[in-house]
């Protein structure tokens, strides 16, 4: 090679390191650009993961401020109602995970609402009877041709068939069974009667409203600290719902109707890789029954010295004994909603006669915002306070909402929503 040739090619490959070069900063600079883009367009759900420690710490720090109730008179049990497992389709859940997660939440009561089947017993080949301190209930949802879903308890081998919905529940209540109407906003058949109440709240229906794009963001980001707490983020009040039951209840003189609220719990929303035998390679599961049965929750009340048994939970429920909350933001265990006058004492669900005023009184685990509604209305309201008095001297249907403004991000939206006590 001559001296010409080998500068010749010593230039060329100068020139190839410098386009190189070149390239290489291009790239380094475009990438850079692109993480900066990346991370500005991840800065509102690094924000939300921080609201959402936030709201752990808040929710932490409550814990210590409990107080006792200081009626003696009664007791509280908790438990979950409308759950589903594998027997009634629609679900991958197994019977030894609903056992666990009820243990794990230390539930005195599950009430399963198993899809019925035409060659199965599904209520009955559910988990029924008390297991390690938990009572379970078989049940059904059943649903008509009318488009009409209810929740028969104890559960039943009876189809709707062709039967009206009115027909039905009046079959079903003949039989002793209680009758809820499940998912009221799709609910047809309003003219029937004879139903024990409405499914007032669903977590399935209301995780329908989750926006797929910011829920995947805030799961990127929080799922792995803060999962069970991404339910506040699409958490509302059952604004609706709750104008329906109202309606309801106060346009008619006689007829009491109760409010349930629903886990619908599935275990089957989730990704999971599997070998042939069923084992589970890798996988993450959004609505496991754990987080389901901690999210929300039915209390009971019974007298202090009645135990909890299958007869005295559906009698409780029958007769609006009962109120619901959201348990993962603190536990409502001690609430009570009761009515007095110079000659008896009432709770959430009963009747009383006006003679001249009615002194309801409401007890909270923890001080509160207190919401008193008549016949739909805010009538009275109550702050930072875990126990109040109303005296109130109409007649009407009285109920009330209990909110924690110490929890910013569900300050507006209720903690525990009673039944109600009929001022008559």
């Amino acid at each position: 090679m001559d001296v010409d040739e080998c500068l010749r090619t010593s230039s060329e490959a100068e020139r190839d390191e410098v386009k190189k070069r070149g390239c290489l900063r291009r790239f380094g600079f475009l990438f850079l650009l692109l993480s900066l883009l990346f991370l500005l367009t991840q800065a509102p759900f690094i924000l939300r993961r921080y609201q959402l420690a936030s709201l752990r710490d808040s929710i932490e720090a409550l814990k210590p401020q409990r107080a006792a109730n200081p009626d003696e008179d009664y007791r509280d049990y908790k438990g979950v109602i409308h759950v589903h497992s594998m027997l009634g389709g629609h679900s991958t859940g197994n019977l030894e995970d609903i056992f666990k997660a009820a243990r794990a939440n230390e539930l005195d009561f599950v009430v399963m609402t198993e899809h019925s089947e035409r060659f199965t017993n599904t209520s009955e080949a559910t988990i029924r009877g008390t297991h390690d301190g938990t009572l379970f209930v078989g049940g059904n949802e059943l649903s008509n041709g009318h488009g009409d879903r209810l929740l028969v308890i104890p559960g039943t081998n009876d189809s709707t068939g062709t039967t009206s919905t009115a027909e039905y529940i009046e079959r079903q209540k003949a039989s002793g069974k209680l009758v809820f109407i499940a998912y009221p906003h799709e609910f047809q058949s309003w003219s029937a009667g004879g139903y024990d109440g409405l499914e007032i709240y669903n977590i399935y229906t209301n995780a329908k409203r989750i926006n797929a794009p910011l829920m995947f963001f805030d799961g990127l980001w929080s799922y792995g600290s803060y999962a069970d707490l991404l339910f506040a983020r699409f958490y509302e009040r059952p604004a609706e719902n709750l104008k329906r039951w109202d309606k309801l209840t106060s346009s008619n003189d006689t007829r009491r109707i109760n409010a349930i609220a629903g886990n619908d719990a599935h275990a089957n929303i989730g990704v999971a890789l599997r070998t042939d035998s069923g084992d589970q390679v890798f996988g993450f599961q959004l609505d496991p029954y754990e987080r389901m049965f901690r999210i929300l929750r039915n209390h009971v009340v019974l007298e202090k010295n009645q135990p909890l048994t299958q007869d005295s939970l559906l009698e409780a429920l029958r007769a609006g004994h009962s109120y619901f909350s959201f348990d993962l933001f603190s536990d409502a265990t001690g609430f009570l909603f009761t009515a007095e006058d110079t000659d008896e004492k009432r709770i959430m669900g009963d009747e009383l006669k006006l003679d001249g005023e009615v002194r309801l009184k409401v007890y909270t685990p923890l001080r509160s915002h207190i919401k008193l509604f008549r016949n739909g209305e805010v009538a009275r309201q109550a702050h930072a306070t875990a126990a109040h008095e109303f005296v109130v001297r109409e007649r009407g249907v009285y109920r009330v909402e209990i909110y924690l403004p110490q929890l910013e991000m569900i300050k507006d939206k209720p903690w525990i929503v009673s039944n109600p006590i009929y001022v008559r």
